[in-house]
Formats: structure tokens, sequence, C-alpha cells
């Protein structure tokens, strides 16, 4: 198979030591492209779902980062580093002791919409610079706070003795788990780090349709390697899907408006955004808007032709 001819969207399992970047950059090397971005970073020490965007499928990449995403979380109470997890130097320490029933009653209080400060160590740029680069400079800076929503989160498992526990959340774009950890060791009057992360989820992908660096090399190795690649309209199956006539098709090809009876069934709510297709085939992102004389139409929102 040739370079040009993969198309689609290529689930990893993140592996611990590996940014994003250095996936997309293995990859790459791998697959003999270098159409390929990722949706959704993920710290070096975090594993799990890393969804990676092949060929034109990498016009989709900034929606898989927009989706909600679920996580396994280990934290350890009792000080707080730097960087909010256990790769960075320790600030201070605690002695308080903090009891399960106390941790689960406050893990339930972060569930629902609310507002997060990014830590320094991130990618979120303040005037232009990015935190971690201020950050290892041993600059802090202010910074605003972001609006998240803490979907679910529940506490797995908790040890007193060593103080350590498990906590599963599903969080908006823009969350970072650390943060809520560091926040639960606050709310609960001592400190607390993230000592392991795993995505198990990120929007409709699952942990357990993820690939290794291994799988990858021998589907190559043996020309199956598109098997492997989930089609782009899989990012969107919580979408409407419309199917176009050959008229609607010919329309929508030189940025038209597409009416009613040129598709199977438009949604008909202003401002839907929907799969469109023609002939079973995936053509875009299409968003229902209502026209000057009255009536909705449908116009181009995202092409993925």
């Amino acid at each position: 198979m040739q370079q040009s001819d993969l198309n689609g969207i290529l689930l990893m399992n993140k592996p611990q030591g590996f940014t994003s970047h250095d996936v997309v950059a293995k990859l790459r090397g791998i697959l003999h492209t270098r159409r390929i971005g990722h949706g959704g970073t993920l710290d070096p020490m975090a594993t799990g779902v890393l969804p990676v965007f092949v060929g034109g499928a990498t016009k989709a990449a900034d929606f898989a980062a927009a989706q909600d995403k679920e996580y396994v979380a280990g934290f350890t109470l009792g000080y707080c580093t730097d960087t909010q997890d256990v790769t960075g130097e320790m600030l201070q320490t605690s002695e308080r002791y903090a009891a399960e029933y106390a941790v689960k009653q406050m893990v339930r209080r972060f569930i629902g919409p609310q507002q997060q400060v990014p830590p320094m160590y991130s990618a979120v740029k303040v005037n232009g610079q990015k935190l971690y680069d201020l950050a290892r400079k041993g600059r802090e800076v202010e910074r605003p706070a972001r609006d998240i929503i803490v979907h679910e989160m529940e506490l797995l498992d908790f040890d007193e003795n060593a103080q350590k526990g498990t906590l599963r959340c599903k969080v908006s774009k823009g969350t970072y788990v650390r943060t809520l950890v560091n926040d639960l060791g606050e709310k609960l009057g001592t400190l607390a780090v993230l000592h392991s992360l795993e995505r198990t989820r990120s929007g409709a992908y699952e942990l357990a349709q993820c690939h290794t660096f291994a799988e990858c090399e021998q589907a190559m190795a043996e020309g199956t390697m598109q098997q492997l690649l989930l089609p782009t309209d899989s990012l969107f199956t919580d979408r409407l899907a419309v199917s176009l006539t050959d008229e609607g098709a010919e329309r929508i090809a030189r940025g038209a408006v597409v009416f009613p009876r040129q598709t199977d069934s438009l949604p008909e709510t202003a401002d839907t955004i929907c799969r469109v297709y023609h002939q079973d085939k995936f053509l875009m992102l299409g968003q229902v808007r209502e026209l000057d004389k009255g009536g909705l139409g449908l116009f181009v929102y995202k092409n993925f032709r």
C-alpha cells in the first residue's frame, strides 16, 4: 500500500514516557507519511486512548480534541509538587490524615460545571507564551480560570493507611485531571499529587479499540494497515445522518445551499450539525440554517472530501 492510500483514524494506546507529538513522530516513520495529527494531548506520564488522524482524516483532529474524555487516575495524599504530579519537584508535605468516607464525599462535590485554573506546567498560552516554558524558567504568572464540566467523578478505591486512591472521571475539553487531584487535596485540608493517569475513553472511542506501535509495524509489513484505521465519520456517530440526491451532491460540491427536497430527510431544527453522505460516501459535516426567504437549507460546515 502506498503512503497516500492510508486514510482514517488510528486509535493508539499511548505508552508512558511518550508525548502525543512523540507518538505522531514515530507513526510517521512506521506509516511512511507526514499527513498525521493527533486529537487530544496526553502528558508523557499518561497512557491510554489517543486518536491519531491519517491522510485526509487530519481535518477532523480538532473535533476529537473538543470531545469529552474519561480517565482513571491514581492519586496520593500528603504532598504536592510543582507539576501537580509525581514527575515534579516536591514543594510541601502535610501530616493531615483523610478518611475514606471524607474522600468519597468530597469527590462527589466536584461533579458539575465549574472553573479551573490551568497548571503552570501546561501548554496553555498566556500572552502568547506557553505556560510550561515560563514554568521552566522559574516564573509563575496569573492564569485566567476556564469553564469546564466534570460530568462524572467517583472514587474507585482508597487505602487509608497509604493515603492512596483511584478516581474515575468523565470531563469536558480542557480539563486537567492533575489539577482536579490537586484541588481535591486542598479541599480535604491536605495536599495531593497525581501518580498515574490512563485515558480510557475519548468521545466514543474506548481503550479496547486501541493499538500499539508493534501492531502498526506488523500491519504495515503485512499490507493490512488500512484495516486498523477507522473511517473519519466514526468520530461523528452522535450526529444525525443526511443523504444527498445527485442534485444535492452537485450543489454542495460547489458550495451552494442544499434544499430539503435534495436530501432524504433534513433535520427541522436550525443550527443542527449533521453527517452528510452521497451514495453511502461520507462527504462532510453540514449545518442546517434558516434561509433569508424562509425555510431551512443545508450548508457546508466542514468538508472532508
